[in-house]
């Protein structure tokens, strides 16, 4: 395994070594994943090395660090996706939801000024990435009695505020990052949602989850059990039907994910080659059709509800919720420590059409979360700086 000391001249942490940071292997890289060290920093989907494989257009590049280059001895990894920007011999460097690192470390530049030399001279011109700590949350029961016309998250006290999501933000800020979309309570400017939804496992026992589910949820769950919903696990012969039903979705609810039939397929066929069954098709079926089908991901004890998709006629059996409560028991029944609904909107106006997924989601009874967000930093020299800015002109274009 090749690796890049710590330039001269850095001190090294105190009793921790120089840190080594390069390129590992995806065995290596997998192996710290699955260690202690690795589940404790809890990876996202998003940073397997799978995920190089799903994302066309990219090149990617796997990297760890640790205080020795020898195998077993690393303390981060990275997923970088290169993407070249036009007419030049520079990249974009982009981290979704990555890296997978301690930061909780107060010498975060132990690891990250290595990371960014690396990526420096790997011809990138700017970075982005999206540290893992929570910034704020809000339960489920907090928001339902605060909606109201023009209200957001960010008009709400919030139910928590994580002081390692403040630190590392402060820590960022005085290194130069710039957060994706300001600080607001917008997430225009992130590619992954800043707000998500989850569902609190590791301590709870199936009943306390259903206790947790609002009165509307227990009786169109039940309602769906009545009209005879069949829950089943599906396969890659399914993807197309779920396709189909995801335009449907799209074009129901006003919204453009902008994926193609051969990407589902071939997300479905990265992850379950890395681990069988880290990608789930799940297929709600009444009178022998399928109304509804969601995707389910999981790396270690967390848990995603991905995409999920559902025809326009019979909606009145919660083909959904039906979907939704069994992904919940399986989540629980891995030892999941928290299910993941993925992005919510920020508006907390029942007037605005993106209102109906937050409140679908606060039925869980939940939390929204309110994530660090993406952040930016260009690399030093003036040509960067001119790629970085012509990049951000050609961002604000789109």
């Amino acid at each position: 395994m090749s690796a890049l000391l710590v330039p001269p001249g850095r001190a090294p942490r105190a009793g921790k070594g120089p840190v080594f940071l390069g390129p590992v292997t995806p065995e290596a890289y997998r192996a710290f994943l699955a260690s202690p060290a690795g589940r404790a920093l809890r990876p996202g989907f998003l940073q397997c090395p799978s995920w190089a494989d799903v994302k066309e257009g990219w090149r990617a590049q796997l990297l760890g660090w640790g205080t020795d280059p020898g195998p077993g001895a690393l303390s981060g990894v990275a997923l970088v996706l290169l993407r070249q920007f036009p007419g030049t011999r520079k990249y974009f460097a982009y981290l979704p939801e990555g890296p997978v690192a301690d930061w909780a470390d107060p010498d975060v530049d132990a690891w990250l000024t290595p990371l960014l030399d690396h990526l420096r001279g790997a011809g990138a011109f700017a970075v982005r990435m999206g540290p893992s700590p929570a910034y704020r949350r809000w339960d489920a029961s907090s928001l339902k009695p605060l909606t109201g016309p023009g209200r957001r998250l960010g008009d709400v006290l919030a139910s928590e505020v994580d002081p390692l999501g403040t630190a590392v933000a402060e820590r960022l800020r005085a290194r130069g990052w710039r957060r994706c979309g300001g600080d607001g309570s917008a997430d225009d400017g992130d590619a992954q949602p800043r707000h998500v939804f989850r569902i609190p496992l590791a301590g709870r026992t199936p009943d306390d989850v259903w206790s947790g589910l609002n009165q509307e949820w227990r009786r169109n769950i039940r309602r769906a059990r009545k009209e005879g919903v069949e829950v089943v696990v599906g396969s890659a012969a399914e993807l197309p039907e779920f396709y189909r039903l995801l335009g449907i979705t799209e074009r129901r609810d006003g919204f453009r994910l902008g994926r193609s039939l051969a990407y589902y397929e071939r997300q479905y066929a990265a992850l379950n080659a890395e681990e069988p069954g880290r990608m789930k098709l799940y297929l709600a079926r009444h009178r022998g059709e399928i109304l509804a089908a969601h995707t389910m991901i999981t790396v270690g004890r967390r848990v995603w509800y991905q995409t999920g998709a559902s025809a326009d006629h019979r909606r009145e059996v919660r083909p959904s919720n039906a979907l939704q409560w069994r992904m919940l028991l399986d989540a629980h029944a891995l030892g999941a420590d928290v299910y993941d609904m993925r992005g919510v909107p920020s508006t907390l106006d029942p007037g605005e059409r993106a209102y109906g997924l937050l409140r679908w989601k606060l039925g869980t009874g939940g939390q929204v979360v309110e994530t660090l967000g993406e952040w930016e930093t260009p690399l030093g020299g003036t040509t960067n700086q001119t790629l970085y800015r012509a990049f951000q002109a050609y961002l604000n274009r789109r």
